[in-house]
């Protein structure tokens, strides 16, 4: 299960490389990519790096960012546990003076404990005021716009040997992605003598959209087909310095994404999109290489989540895990096809401070709903979670577009992830638990399966 008695206690995790070497280890990670926006994943965008590195190494099918939306699926990475635990249960804005909990402690200041140096290179959106930027919070250094580039202003940072200078104060999106990749291969070469930790969140695909003139109006697919395929020439870059500095072998490179897509893009056969709880929100591409420890070629069928970073990693580097109970697993035995998979539990879906579905192996149970669709007009009352009334459940093997409703041929198995939902709230703040109490107490209408509820 995951953690707080939800999960295997990943605290018992132990180093798994023995050779002198720690191995290095790069996030790639998107913004409002969809599960089908690569090639490996069904789309006719051209992502012939992304290929070759799935060829390479592992993809998953049943891949899980923590929420649907930025900075809550980025505390989760960061820190191995639910962003509803880690005060980040919402988008942050630049008028906000708050960011992820100070005393969380993130993958960053994990790896430098036990000797890494650390980047972060891209869209940060984890609190822009200095507490809270990455160079409060574990890393050595930082390049990139501290929030969306759709947020203002879309000032670009630099922060290195203990300053914060602003490079821009406005970003030149059309060559965001080339200088991103620039500074995270100058990082590789400068850190090639020691191990590090590349954190590598792009700002694409989210919105305003823009490539630089060697990928604007070259992919058939439009402007979102450009970006990203000038993501995919950036992963080819960065494999490539590996290479040059004889890194490939002892490096884990790991790319995926935040949460579905917006307006553009693709979910694949899934439904919902970004902002949704239904799997096209949630459910994200997940590619994983390390030549000689993951074996080519592995498509894993097994669920796992943006949570499960910070205990691989530390598990594969030897480090210390952070004090506080994890959510997340050790997926390194279903990266390497070695040793036994772990036992995932209750795998949590949550929007805001709202808990509204839970996935128990292959079934997935949803019990609330908000009243209106996100991004769409607010009803007069408001934007209400409500419970649905009936529950639905659905059987994400079989029925990956969440299309078939089975609750009522599966009572018990309601009743099962019902009851594991109610003990799981109970380990959540205050704040959480009241939202889930308020929600469950209202009213709503019988409905059919798949609409917006409706209270009474």
């Amino acid at each position: 299960m995951i953690g707080h008695a939800l999960a295997a206690p990943a605290a018992l995790a132990q180093p798994l490389l023995a050779q002198a070497a720690r191995p290095n280890i790069i996030l790639i990670y998107c913004d409002d990519l969809g599960y089908g926006d690569l090639g490996c994943y069904g789309s006719k965008i051209r992502t012939p790096n992304l290929d070759r590195m799935a060829a390479e190494g592992v993809r998953f099918t049943h891949f899980y960012s923590a929420n649907p939306v930025c900075s809550p699926s980025r505390a989760a990475l960061m820190t191995g546990r639910y962003p509803t635990r880690v005060g980040v249960p919402r988008v942050f804005f630049p008028g906000d003076k708050e960011g992820l909990a100070r005393d969380e402690v993130t993958m960053a200041a994990m790896l430098k404990e036990h000797g890494y140096k650390t980047m972060c290179v891209g869209k940060w959106h984890l609190g822009h005021l200095p507490p809270y930027l990455p160079a409060s919070r574990g890393f050595d250094g930082y390049f990139g716009i501290p929030y969306s580039n759709d947020m203002n202003p879309p000032v670009v940072l630099r922060q290195a040997d203990g300053k914060t200078e602003t490079v821009e104060e406005k970003a030149t999106l059309e060559t965001l992605t080339p200088r991103y990749t620039e500074e995270a291969i100058r990082f590789i070469e400068q850190s090639k003598g020691s191990p590090f930790f590349l954190y590598f969140p792009h700002t694409y695909p989210h919105i305003p959209l823009a490539a630089s003139p060697r990928f604007r109006g070259k992919s058939p697919h439009g402007l979102y087909g450009d970006v990203v395929e000038e993501i995919d020439w950036s992963v080819g870059e960065i494999l490539a310095a590996l290479k040059k500095h004889g890194l490939d072998n002892n490096t884990l490179v790991v790319f995926s994404s935040d949460n579905g897509p917006w307006f553009q893009g693709s979910p694949g056969r899934l439904r919902g999109r970004k902002g949704s709880t239904y799997e096209g929100g949630v459910r994200e591409p997940f590619i994983a290489r390390m030549p000689g420890r993951i074996p080519k070629g592995r498509v894993v069928d097994t669920p796992g989540s943006t949570l499960d970073m910070v205990p691989t990693v530390a598990a594969l580097t030897g480090a210390r895990l952070p004090a506080k109970p994890l959510d997340g697993l050790n997926i390194w035995p279903l990266l390497s096809g070695k040793g036994a998979a772990p036992e995932r539990g209750t795998l949590l879906y949550f929007d805001n401070v709202h808990l509204q579905c839970a996935r128990l192996r292959n079934w997935k149970l949803h019990v609330a709903r908000y009243n209106s669709y996100v991004y769409g007009p607010i009803p007069a009352g408001g934007r209400i979670n409500l419970p649905l009334n009936p529950p639905e459940l659905y059987n994400l093997v079989d029925d990956p577009d969440e299309s078939a409703d089975v609750a009522d041929k599966n009572p018990e198995v309601v009743r099962e992830i019902m009851a594991r939902m109610e003990e799981a709230v109970t380990t959540f703040p205050a704040d959480i638990q009241k939202a889930w109490t308020e929600t469950r107490a209202r009213k709503t209408r019988l409905a059919e399966p798949g609409r917006l509820p409706v209270a009474l």
